[in-house]
């Protein structure tokens, strides 16, 4: 007979116990779900969207292509429009209205959404928040003047305007597979957006008496119709951003002579446009490796002085997009330079007035290029063929054009603070190209899945382009002091961006560091950005939800991550892991060792079983002719017990023999005591204090200087979600133990992450044990708490 041999390690622990603080409404539970799938929080898969988190196979969604011709009236800062819109009904739905954005309508003092909020007295005024006040009880004049709708034949179509939306009932029902053309007339007065707020308007130069013109949302724009919702159709408040159709786009921008226009999508008639200085400029920056000025500081210059009263019109067409926007100035500074992505080749750009040369010129074009090649590797090759950055003093983002800040001082000169803001800010826009504007997520709704998304992808790229560069939304320890607020002044990251308190840490920083922590913590790098990949490849020109994104990390990477989401996107829990206790043992290789005789023993016989009542089932089948039981069938199956259940014998109540083998413990060889006698045997007990469950991550001190660390997966709460014990067996001897020394699990609480006066070790004996034929546990090593007997192969 084979023998195993086992090692006892027989305990007489010190310690000074710590309980865990419970945090569930139930004192007496230690369970509160965390680990249980999303299950039913999340919707139910379909024809539209799988369980997989990809499209299906019946997936659809609308189309919509716009013909505009618009004017700037830069004299009386107003701008003059009509545009052709072409609708296509992919949808399995008959259509009898649709449903159109005015977003301008937010200047507006009668149209706006008119979503209030608190505003308790403030005993300090400006003039202008007074007039604001005034302004509110009339018609401020801002706002989408409609002039008129029509059909392709002219006849007036019915038209509806609540707030920021416009309804405008169809002539005839819109069947599948159907598109529908019709025209709109409007114009509206512009706004200034350094003093009014919003995103579009103008900025005014009083030095030099120019504009510079920042044209978004600035046409009646398609809602979404969507097999989720719907018509989105929720109204703008100036919070939650968008949710936009793809489609097709021909813009012609009337403007005065002197004016540059940088725009979504490509210029068809620079020749016209440009002096020819410029244009051949351009044709020379389309394969410049370094940026080119097309327009140059001494052309703009000449231009704010010069004020053409001429007009030029500039042509552009953008494929495939969702939106379109432009900025448009005789102030702007243009540069540009080609690179390639994939072997396309793609423009990148930027224009800037003379106040923003120092920085821009240096940085602006090389941080595009730098954000859609990063990008590109972390999401899906670049599409588009121009990538710009426009200095406007704002941030804002729009397909292949964005909006942004970094102005020096009057002298030329400038912060570190604001170069690395600049940069920033414009990895921010232009990575924003891909979220929403490729993979094109419904802003109005849930603000995280473009600006979360991003912001981690900004920070990579942040990363990549200088190891030094001060990110602040990423790193897991930037978001504690957010996290450790009260729970009255925080919500869950799935929360609706109208009704987001915190927002730029609940929709940015919260989303990113937590992909981050997925990312270099509980996935790793190579599983995570295969997933991430993925989910952009799958929803790429799409419209994907929540449900998509989570289930495509899990189907693409192979992991359960629905405890993460339940914990990090659901609730407002946060991570605060405490190390409670330490017990320390040694071996004690003085005992002696002990055995057990074998014996033999006397017992009943087990009293078989017999139902207490026949059920209808087995009534029914018993009566059924038809049906034969196996123990019918081969009475060989027929035993003491079935005889007893039937009657047929009685039960036997006299004792049986049961033999109880012996054991026998045996020293260990020198060898051996050389090989486990200098073990340390360390049991730590944890506690969840913060609700938030978290990887442990355990950094060992060694007596000679040394560290070690230990990564336990999350999965260890899932028993109990209160408290974990774990023990730990090291070949040397420990003089601190710290919780997650690099700070990358956001635990809020560090002060009670560390351990640094070991107690006096308690002893502990080794001996091999001979079980004869004993029956081995069959779950190999004793688990923890530090037990009594450890498997020699445990070691």
């Amino acid at each position: 007979m084979k023998q195993r041999f086992y090692l006892f390690l027989f305990l007489a622990l010190l310690t000074t116990q710590v309980p865990a603080q419970n945090i569930y409404n139930n004192p007496n539970s230690n369970h509160g779900n965390k680990f249980e799938q999303l299950g039913g929080i999340l919707p139910t898969p379909n024809e539209y969207r799988t369980a997989s988190g990809a499209p299906g196979p019946k997936y659809w969604q609308q189309r919509v292509d716009y013909d505009i011709k618009c004017e700037l009236d830069e004299k009386n800062l107003k701008l003059n429009g009509s545009e052709t819109v072409t609708y296509f009904n992919n949808s399995p739905d008959e259509l009898v209205y649709l449903w159109l954005q005015l977003d301008e309508n937010q200047h507006s003092s009668v149209n706006n959404a008119n979503y209030q909020t608190s505003n308790p007295m403030n005993r300090q005024l400006s003039p202008q928040a007074i007039d604001r006040s005034d302004e509110a009880r009339k018609d401020n004049g801002y706002g989408f003047n409609i002039l008129k709708i029509t059909d392709m034949t002219g006849k007036q179509l019915k038209y509806t305007i609540n707030k920021t939306m416009m309804r405008v009932e169809l002539p005839a029902v819109l069947k599948p597979g159907q598109r529908f053309v019709f025209k709109l007339d409007w114009n509206y007065k512009m706004a200034d957006r350094m003093s009014r707020g919003g995103r579009g308007g103008y900025e005014f130069f009083p030095e030099d008496g120019n504009h510079v013109f920042t044209m978004t949302q600035w046409y009646p724009r398609l809602c979404v119709y969507s097999d989720f919702q719907g018509w989105q159709n929720h109204q703008f408040t100036g919070r939650g951003e968008f949710a936009l159709t793809f489609g097709n786009f021909k813009v012609q921008m009337t403007v005065p002579a002197d004016h540059v226009i940088l725009s979504t999508g490509e210029c068809q008639n620079y020749p016209a446009v440009l002096s020819p200085a410029q244009l051949a400029r351009w044709n020379k920056a389309r394969n410049a490796t370094e940026p080119l000025e097309v327009v140059t500081l001494e052309d703009a210059k000449a231009a704010e002085k010069q004020k053409s009263d001429k007009k030029k019109t500039w042509i552009f067409k953008a494929d495939n997009v969702r939106d379109f926007a432009w900025g448009s100035s005789r102030k702007f500074i243009w540069d540009a330079m080609s690179t390639k992505i994939e072997g396309k080749k793609i423009m990148c750009m930027s224009g800037y007035p003379k106040e923003a040369y120092g920085l821009y010129r240096k940085f602006s074009t090389k941080a595009v290029e730098h954000t859609i090649k990063t990008y590109s590797k972390f999401t899906i090759p670049y599409p588009y063929p121009v990538a710009q950055s426009i200095e406007a003093s704002n941030g804002m983002e729009y397909p292949m054009i964005c909006f942004n800040f970094g102005r020096t001082e009057k002298d030329g000169t400038y912060s570190e603070g604001t170069k690395n803001g600049m940069i920033g800010v414009i990895i921010h826009e232009v990575g924003h190209n891909f979220f929403p504007m490729i993979i094109n997520s419904d802003e109005r709704q849930w603000s995280w899945m473009d600006e979360g998304l991003n912001t981690f992808v900004e920070y990579l790229a942040e990363e990549l382009w200088d190891n030094k560069f001060p990110s602040r939304r990423g790193p897991a320890a930037y978001i504690t002091d957010y996290m450790k607020l009260p729970k009255d002044q925080l919500e869950p990251i799935m929360t609706n961006s109208e009704n987001i308190v915190q927002f730029g840490p609940n929709a940015y920083s919260k989303p990113a560091t937590g992909l981050n922590i997925l990312r270099e913590t509980i996935m790793g790098r190579e599983l995570f950005d295969y997933a991430f990949r993925e989910y952009a490849r799958r929803w790429a020109f799409k419209h994907p939800e929540p449900a998509d994104f989570f289930r495509t990390l899990e189907d693409a990477s192979g992991e359960d991550l629905d405890w993460f989401w339940r914990g990090w996107f659901f609730s407002t829990e946060a991570c605060d892991i405490s190390l409670d206790t330490v017990k320390y043992a040694k071996a004690d290789l003085s005992a002696e060792p002990a055995s057990r005789e074998e014996m033999t023993v006397k017992r009943s016989a087990d009293k078989p079983l017999v139902p207490t009542f026949d059920d209808l089932s087995k009534i029914r089948n018993r009566e059924d002719k038809n049906i034969k039981f196996q123990t019918d069938a081969d009475t060989t199956l027929r035993d003491f017990y079935w005889r007893y259940a039937r009657g047929l014998e009685p039960y036997d109540t006299s004792k049986i023999s049961v033999t109880i083998p012996g054991s026998r413990q045996e020293a260990l060889t020198e060898d051996e005591k050389q090989q486990y006698g200098n073990r340390h045997m360390y049991e730590l007990t944890f506690s969840n204090k913060g609700g938030l469950v978290m990887p442990i991550i355990v950094e060992w001190t060694y007596k000679d200087g040394s560290k070690e660390t230990d990564r336990i997966p999350a999965q260890v709460w899932r028993l109990n979600e209160n408290k974990v014990i774990k023990t730990f067996i090291k070949d040397k001897e420990v003089t601190s133990i710290k919780l997650d020394p690099m700070r990358e699990t956001a635990d809020i609480n560090e002060s009670n992450n560390s351990w640094n006066t070991m107690p006096e070790p308690s002893r502990f004996t080794i001996f091999k044990q001979n079980m004869g034929g004993g029956r081995r546990n069959p779950g190999g090593q004793s688990g923890n708490p530090m037990q009594r007997a450890q498997d020699k192969k445990g070691f």
